[in-house]
C-alpha cells in the first residue's frame, strides 16, 4: 500500500461514517419503469403511487438507478454527464396546463408501447416536443414557468450546466458523433470560444439547459412527496463515467487520456468474474487520480454533492476500484488482459468526510475481493451488499449465505444485473435448487417471496427487494443483462399489477417488518 495506511492502520482507526444503525427495507425500482401513456416512465402520479405503497408496507427506502441522461446503449451507467438528469423521465402533461406543450405533442407520445420502452421510437418522439416546451417558454421570456426562475436555475448550476449544455448541442451539431471526432478547435471545452459558434448551437445549449430545469423541477416535487411519506431515496453514482460524455469533454486534465486526440491511454473493465468468462470490458476513461489528489478531489465532490442534492443516500457503484482497479490496454478486445492498479484509498473518503461529513454511502463491493477492498470498506465504515442469489451451489462458507451476513450491509434478492428471483431459480441447476429448499425449508414454489422473506430475517440491517420480486414475476421482466448490448433497461409494470400488489401485500410486509424490526 504505498503513500497509503496499512491494513493494520486502517482496521484500529475507528470508521469514517458508520451511518446505518437502524433496520430498514427498501425496494429498488428505476422511474424508467412507472407505468405512463408517454412511452416511458415519467414523474408523474404514477411516483406518488409507488410511495404510497411503500409507506402503505412499512418501507422506508426507495432506491433507483443513476438519474443521467443515457446514451447509447440506454444504459443508466453510461450517461452523458455525472451532473445532469434524464429529460426522458419529463412529464410532458404536466407542462400542458402551463402552455409549454400541446396534445399533439402528447399524441405522439401516446402512441409508443406501454408494456416496455422502445428507445428507438422515443428519441423522435419526446425530442421534438421537449423542443416545442422550449419554444414555447422562449417565445414567453421563460416568464411563467412552473417551477421558478430559469435564469436563477441556471446560475446555481453553472459549473457543470454550462459545459453539458454545450456539449450536447454541439453533439446535435455535430450529427451524434462522438467528441473526440469533433474538429480540433472543439474537441474540448477549455478550447471552445462561445463567441465564436452558431447562433443555432447556442441556441440548442440553452434548450438542453431548459431541459435541466424542467428534470430537476419535477425531481423536487418526487423528493418531497418521499420526504412527506418518511421514505428515503437511495441514488447510484457509477464511479467511472462513459468516454462520451460532458464529464470527459469538459475537464480532460482529470482522466487518463491523450490530452489532445482524448484517445485513452487504458481504460476500465473487471477481469472474468460470475457474469462473464471474458470479463467485462467497459471502455470508461480511468482517473488520472494524482490530479484529482492535487485538487483535493474537488470535481468528485462536487459531483457527490450533486448527487445528495437529490437523494439521501449515495450507493457507490465499483466501490473497489478506490482501492484497486482494472487498468486494461486501450486496443484490447476483451477485459482478459489488464493488470491491477491502486485507487486513491483512504484518503478520499478522508477528504469526503471532511467535506460532506454526513454523507450516506453504500459500497457495491460485489466479485472476487481482494482483503485490501474490505479493508477499505469497513475503515470507512460502509455498508457493503451482498446477494442472495449468490449463495447458493456451494458450501456452507459462502459470504453470501445468510448464515454469514454481516450487520452493516445491504441485502439484496438480486439487483438489476441480476435475472429476478423466479426467472434465476427456473434456470438454475437442479443442485442449486435444491440448496436453496434445503437451507431455507420451502418448496420453492414461492421462491420470490421465500427470497423477500429470508432478506428481511437477515442481520443486515437494510434490505432492498427488487419489485419484480415482490410482483412474482419471471426472466422477461430482467432489467438488465451485463455483456447483452440490446434489450436491457425496457422492463415496465403496469398500474393494475402495483394496484393488486398494495391490496394483496402492503399488510404483509408491515407485518413483516414488524416481526423482524424493520420499521
Amino acid at each position: 500500500m504505498s503513500n497509503r495506511e496499512s491494513a493494520a492502520d486502517l482496521l484500529i482507526a475507528p470508521p469514517l461514517f458508520n451511518w446505518l444503525k437502524t433496520r430498514q427495507s427498501g425496494v429498488l425500482l428505476h422511474p424508467t419503469s412507472f407505468p405512463s401513456d408517454q412511452g416511458i416512465g415519467v414523474l408523474d402520479d404514477q411516483v406518488v403511487h409507488f410511495l404510497d405503497y411503500l409507506k402503505a408496507a412499512g418501507i422506508s427506502n426507495w432506491q433507483v438507478c443513476p438519474l443521467g441522461p443515457t446514451g447509447y446503449g440506454d444504459s443508466p451507467y453510461q450517461c452523458f454527464s455525472s451532473f445532469a438528469g434524464n429529460p426522458y423521465l419529463i412529464d410532458l402533461a404536466a407542462l400542458a396546463s402551463a402552455g409549454l406543450v400541446t396534445d399533439a405533442d402528447l399524441a405522439t407520445l401516446r402512441a409508443l408501447p406501454r408494456d416496455h420502452v422502445d428507445y428507438g421510437w422515443l428519441y423522435v418522439t419526446k425530442w421534438p416536443a421537449l423542443l416545442n416546451a422550449y419554444t414555447a417558454a422562449k417565445a414567453r421570456k421563460f416568464n411563467q414557468l412552473p417551477y421558478g426562475d430559469f435564469t436563477a436555475f441556471r446560475h446555481a448550476h453553472a459549473s457543470w450546466l454550462d459545459g453539458f449544455g454545450l456539449f450536447l448541442a454541439l453533439k446535435d451539431h455535430y450529427a451524434g458523433k462522438p467528441w473526440w471526432l469533433w474538429p480540433a478547435q472543439h474537441r474540448f471545452l477549455p478550447r471552445v470560444k462561445p463567441a465564436t459558434l452558431p447562433a443555432s448551437v447556442l441556441a440548442r445549449a440553452e434548450a438542453h439547459a431548459f431541459f435541466q430545469y424542467l428534470f430537476f423541477g419535477q425531481w423536487a416535487g418526487v423528493r418531497a412527496d418521499a420526504a412527506q411519506r418518511g421514505i428515503q431515496l437511495i441514488g447510484d453514482a457509477p464511479i467511472f463515467v462513459a468516454r462520451d460524455s460532458a464529464d470527459v469533454w469538459s475537464r480532460p486534465e482529470l482522466f487518463q487520456i491523450n490530452q489532445d486526440s482524448g484517445i485513452p491511454l487504458a481504460v476500465a473493465g473487471v477481469p472474468p468474474d460470475y457474469f462473464s468468462a471474458d470479463g467485462q470490458l467497459w471502455g470508461n476513461p480511468l482517473y488520472d487520480w494524482a490530479r484529482h489528489a492535487a485538487e483535493g478531489y474537488a470535481w468528485w465532490l462536487q459531483r457527490l454533492r450533486a448527487n445528495f442534492a437529490v437523494c439521501d443516500v449515495v450507493r457507490i457503484d465499483h466501490f473497489r476500484a478506490f482501492d484497486t482497479y482494472w487498468s486494461i490496454p486501450a486496443d484490447a478486445t476483451t477485459a482478459k488482459t489488464g493488470e491491477w492498479k491502486h485507487g486513491p484509498g483512504l484518503p478520499f473518503f478522508q477528504a469526503v468526510k471532511a467535506a460532506l461529513p454526513d454523507a450516506k454511502l453504500i459500497a457495491e463491493d460485489l466479485g472476487d475481493l481482494f482483503e485490501s477492498v474490505r479493508v477499505l470498506r469497513d475503515a470507512c465504515g460502509l455498508p457493503g451488499m451482498t446477494i442472495l442469489q449468490f449463495a447458493f451451489g456451494g458450501d456452507a462458507d459462502n459470504l453470501y449465505l445468510p448464515h454469514n451476513l454481516t450487520a452493516n450491509a445491504v441485502v439484496y434478492p438480486g439487483t438489476h444485473d441480476n435475472d429476478t428471483t423466479l426467472g434465476w431459480y427456473r434456470a438454475a441447476p437442479s443442485k442449486t435448487q435444491d440448496h436453496v429448499c434445503n437451507y431455507l425449508r420451502v418448496d420453492g414454489r414461492e421462491i420470490g417471496w421465500d427470497f423477500v422473506r429470508t432478506a428481511y430475517a437477515s442481520v443486515s440491517r437494510l434490505a432492498v427487494i427488487p419489485l419484480q420480486d415482490l410482483l412474482s414475476v419471471g426472466g422477461k421482466a430482467r432489467f438488465n443483462t451485463p455483456g447483452v448490448a440490446a434489450g436491457n433497461w425496457q422492463w415496465r409494470y403496469t398500474a393494475e399489477q402495483l394496484d393488486t400488489l398494495h391490496r394483496q401485500t402492503a399488510p404483509y410486509l408491515r407485518s413483516l417488518a414488524l416481526l423482524h424490526g424493520r420499521r
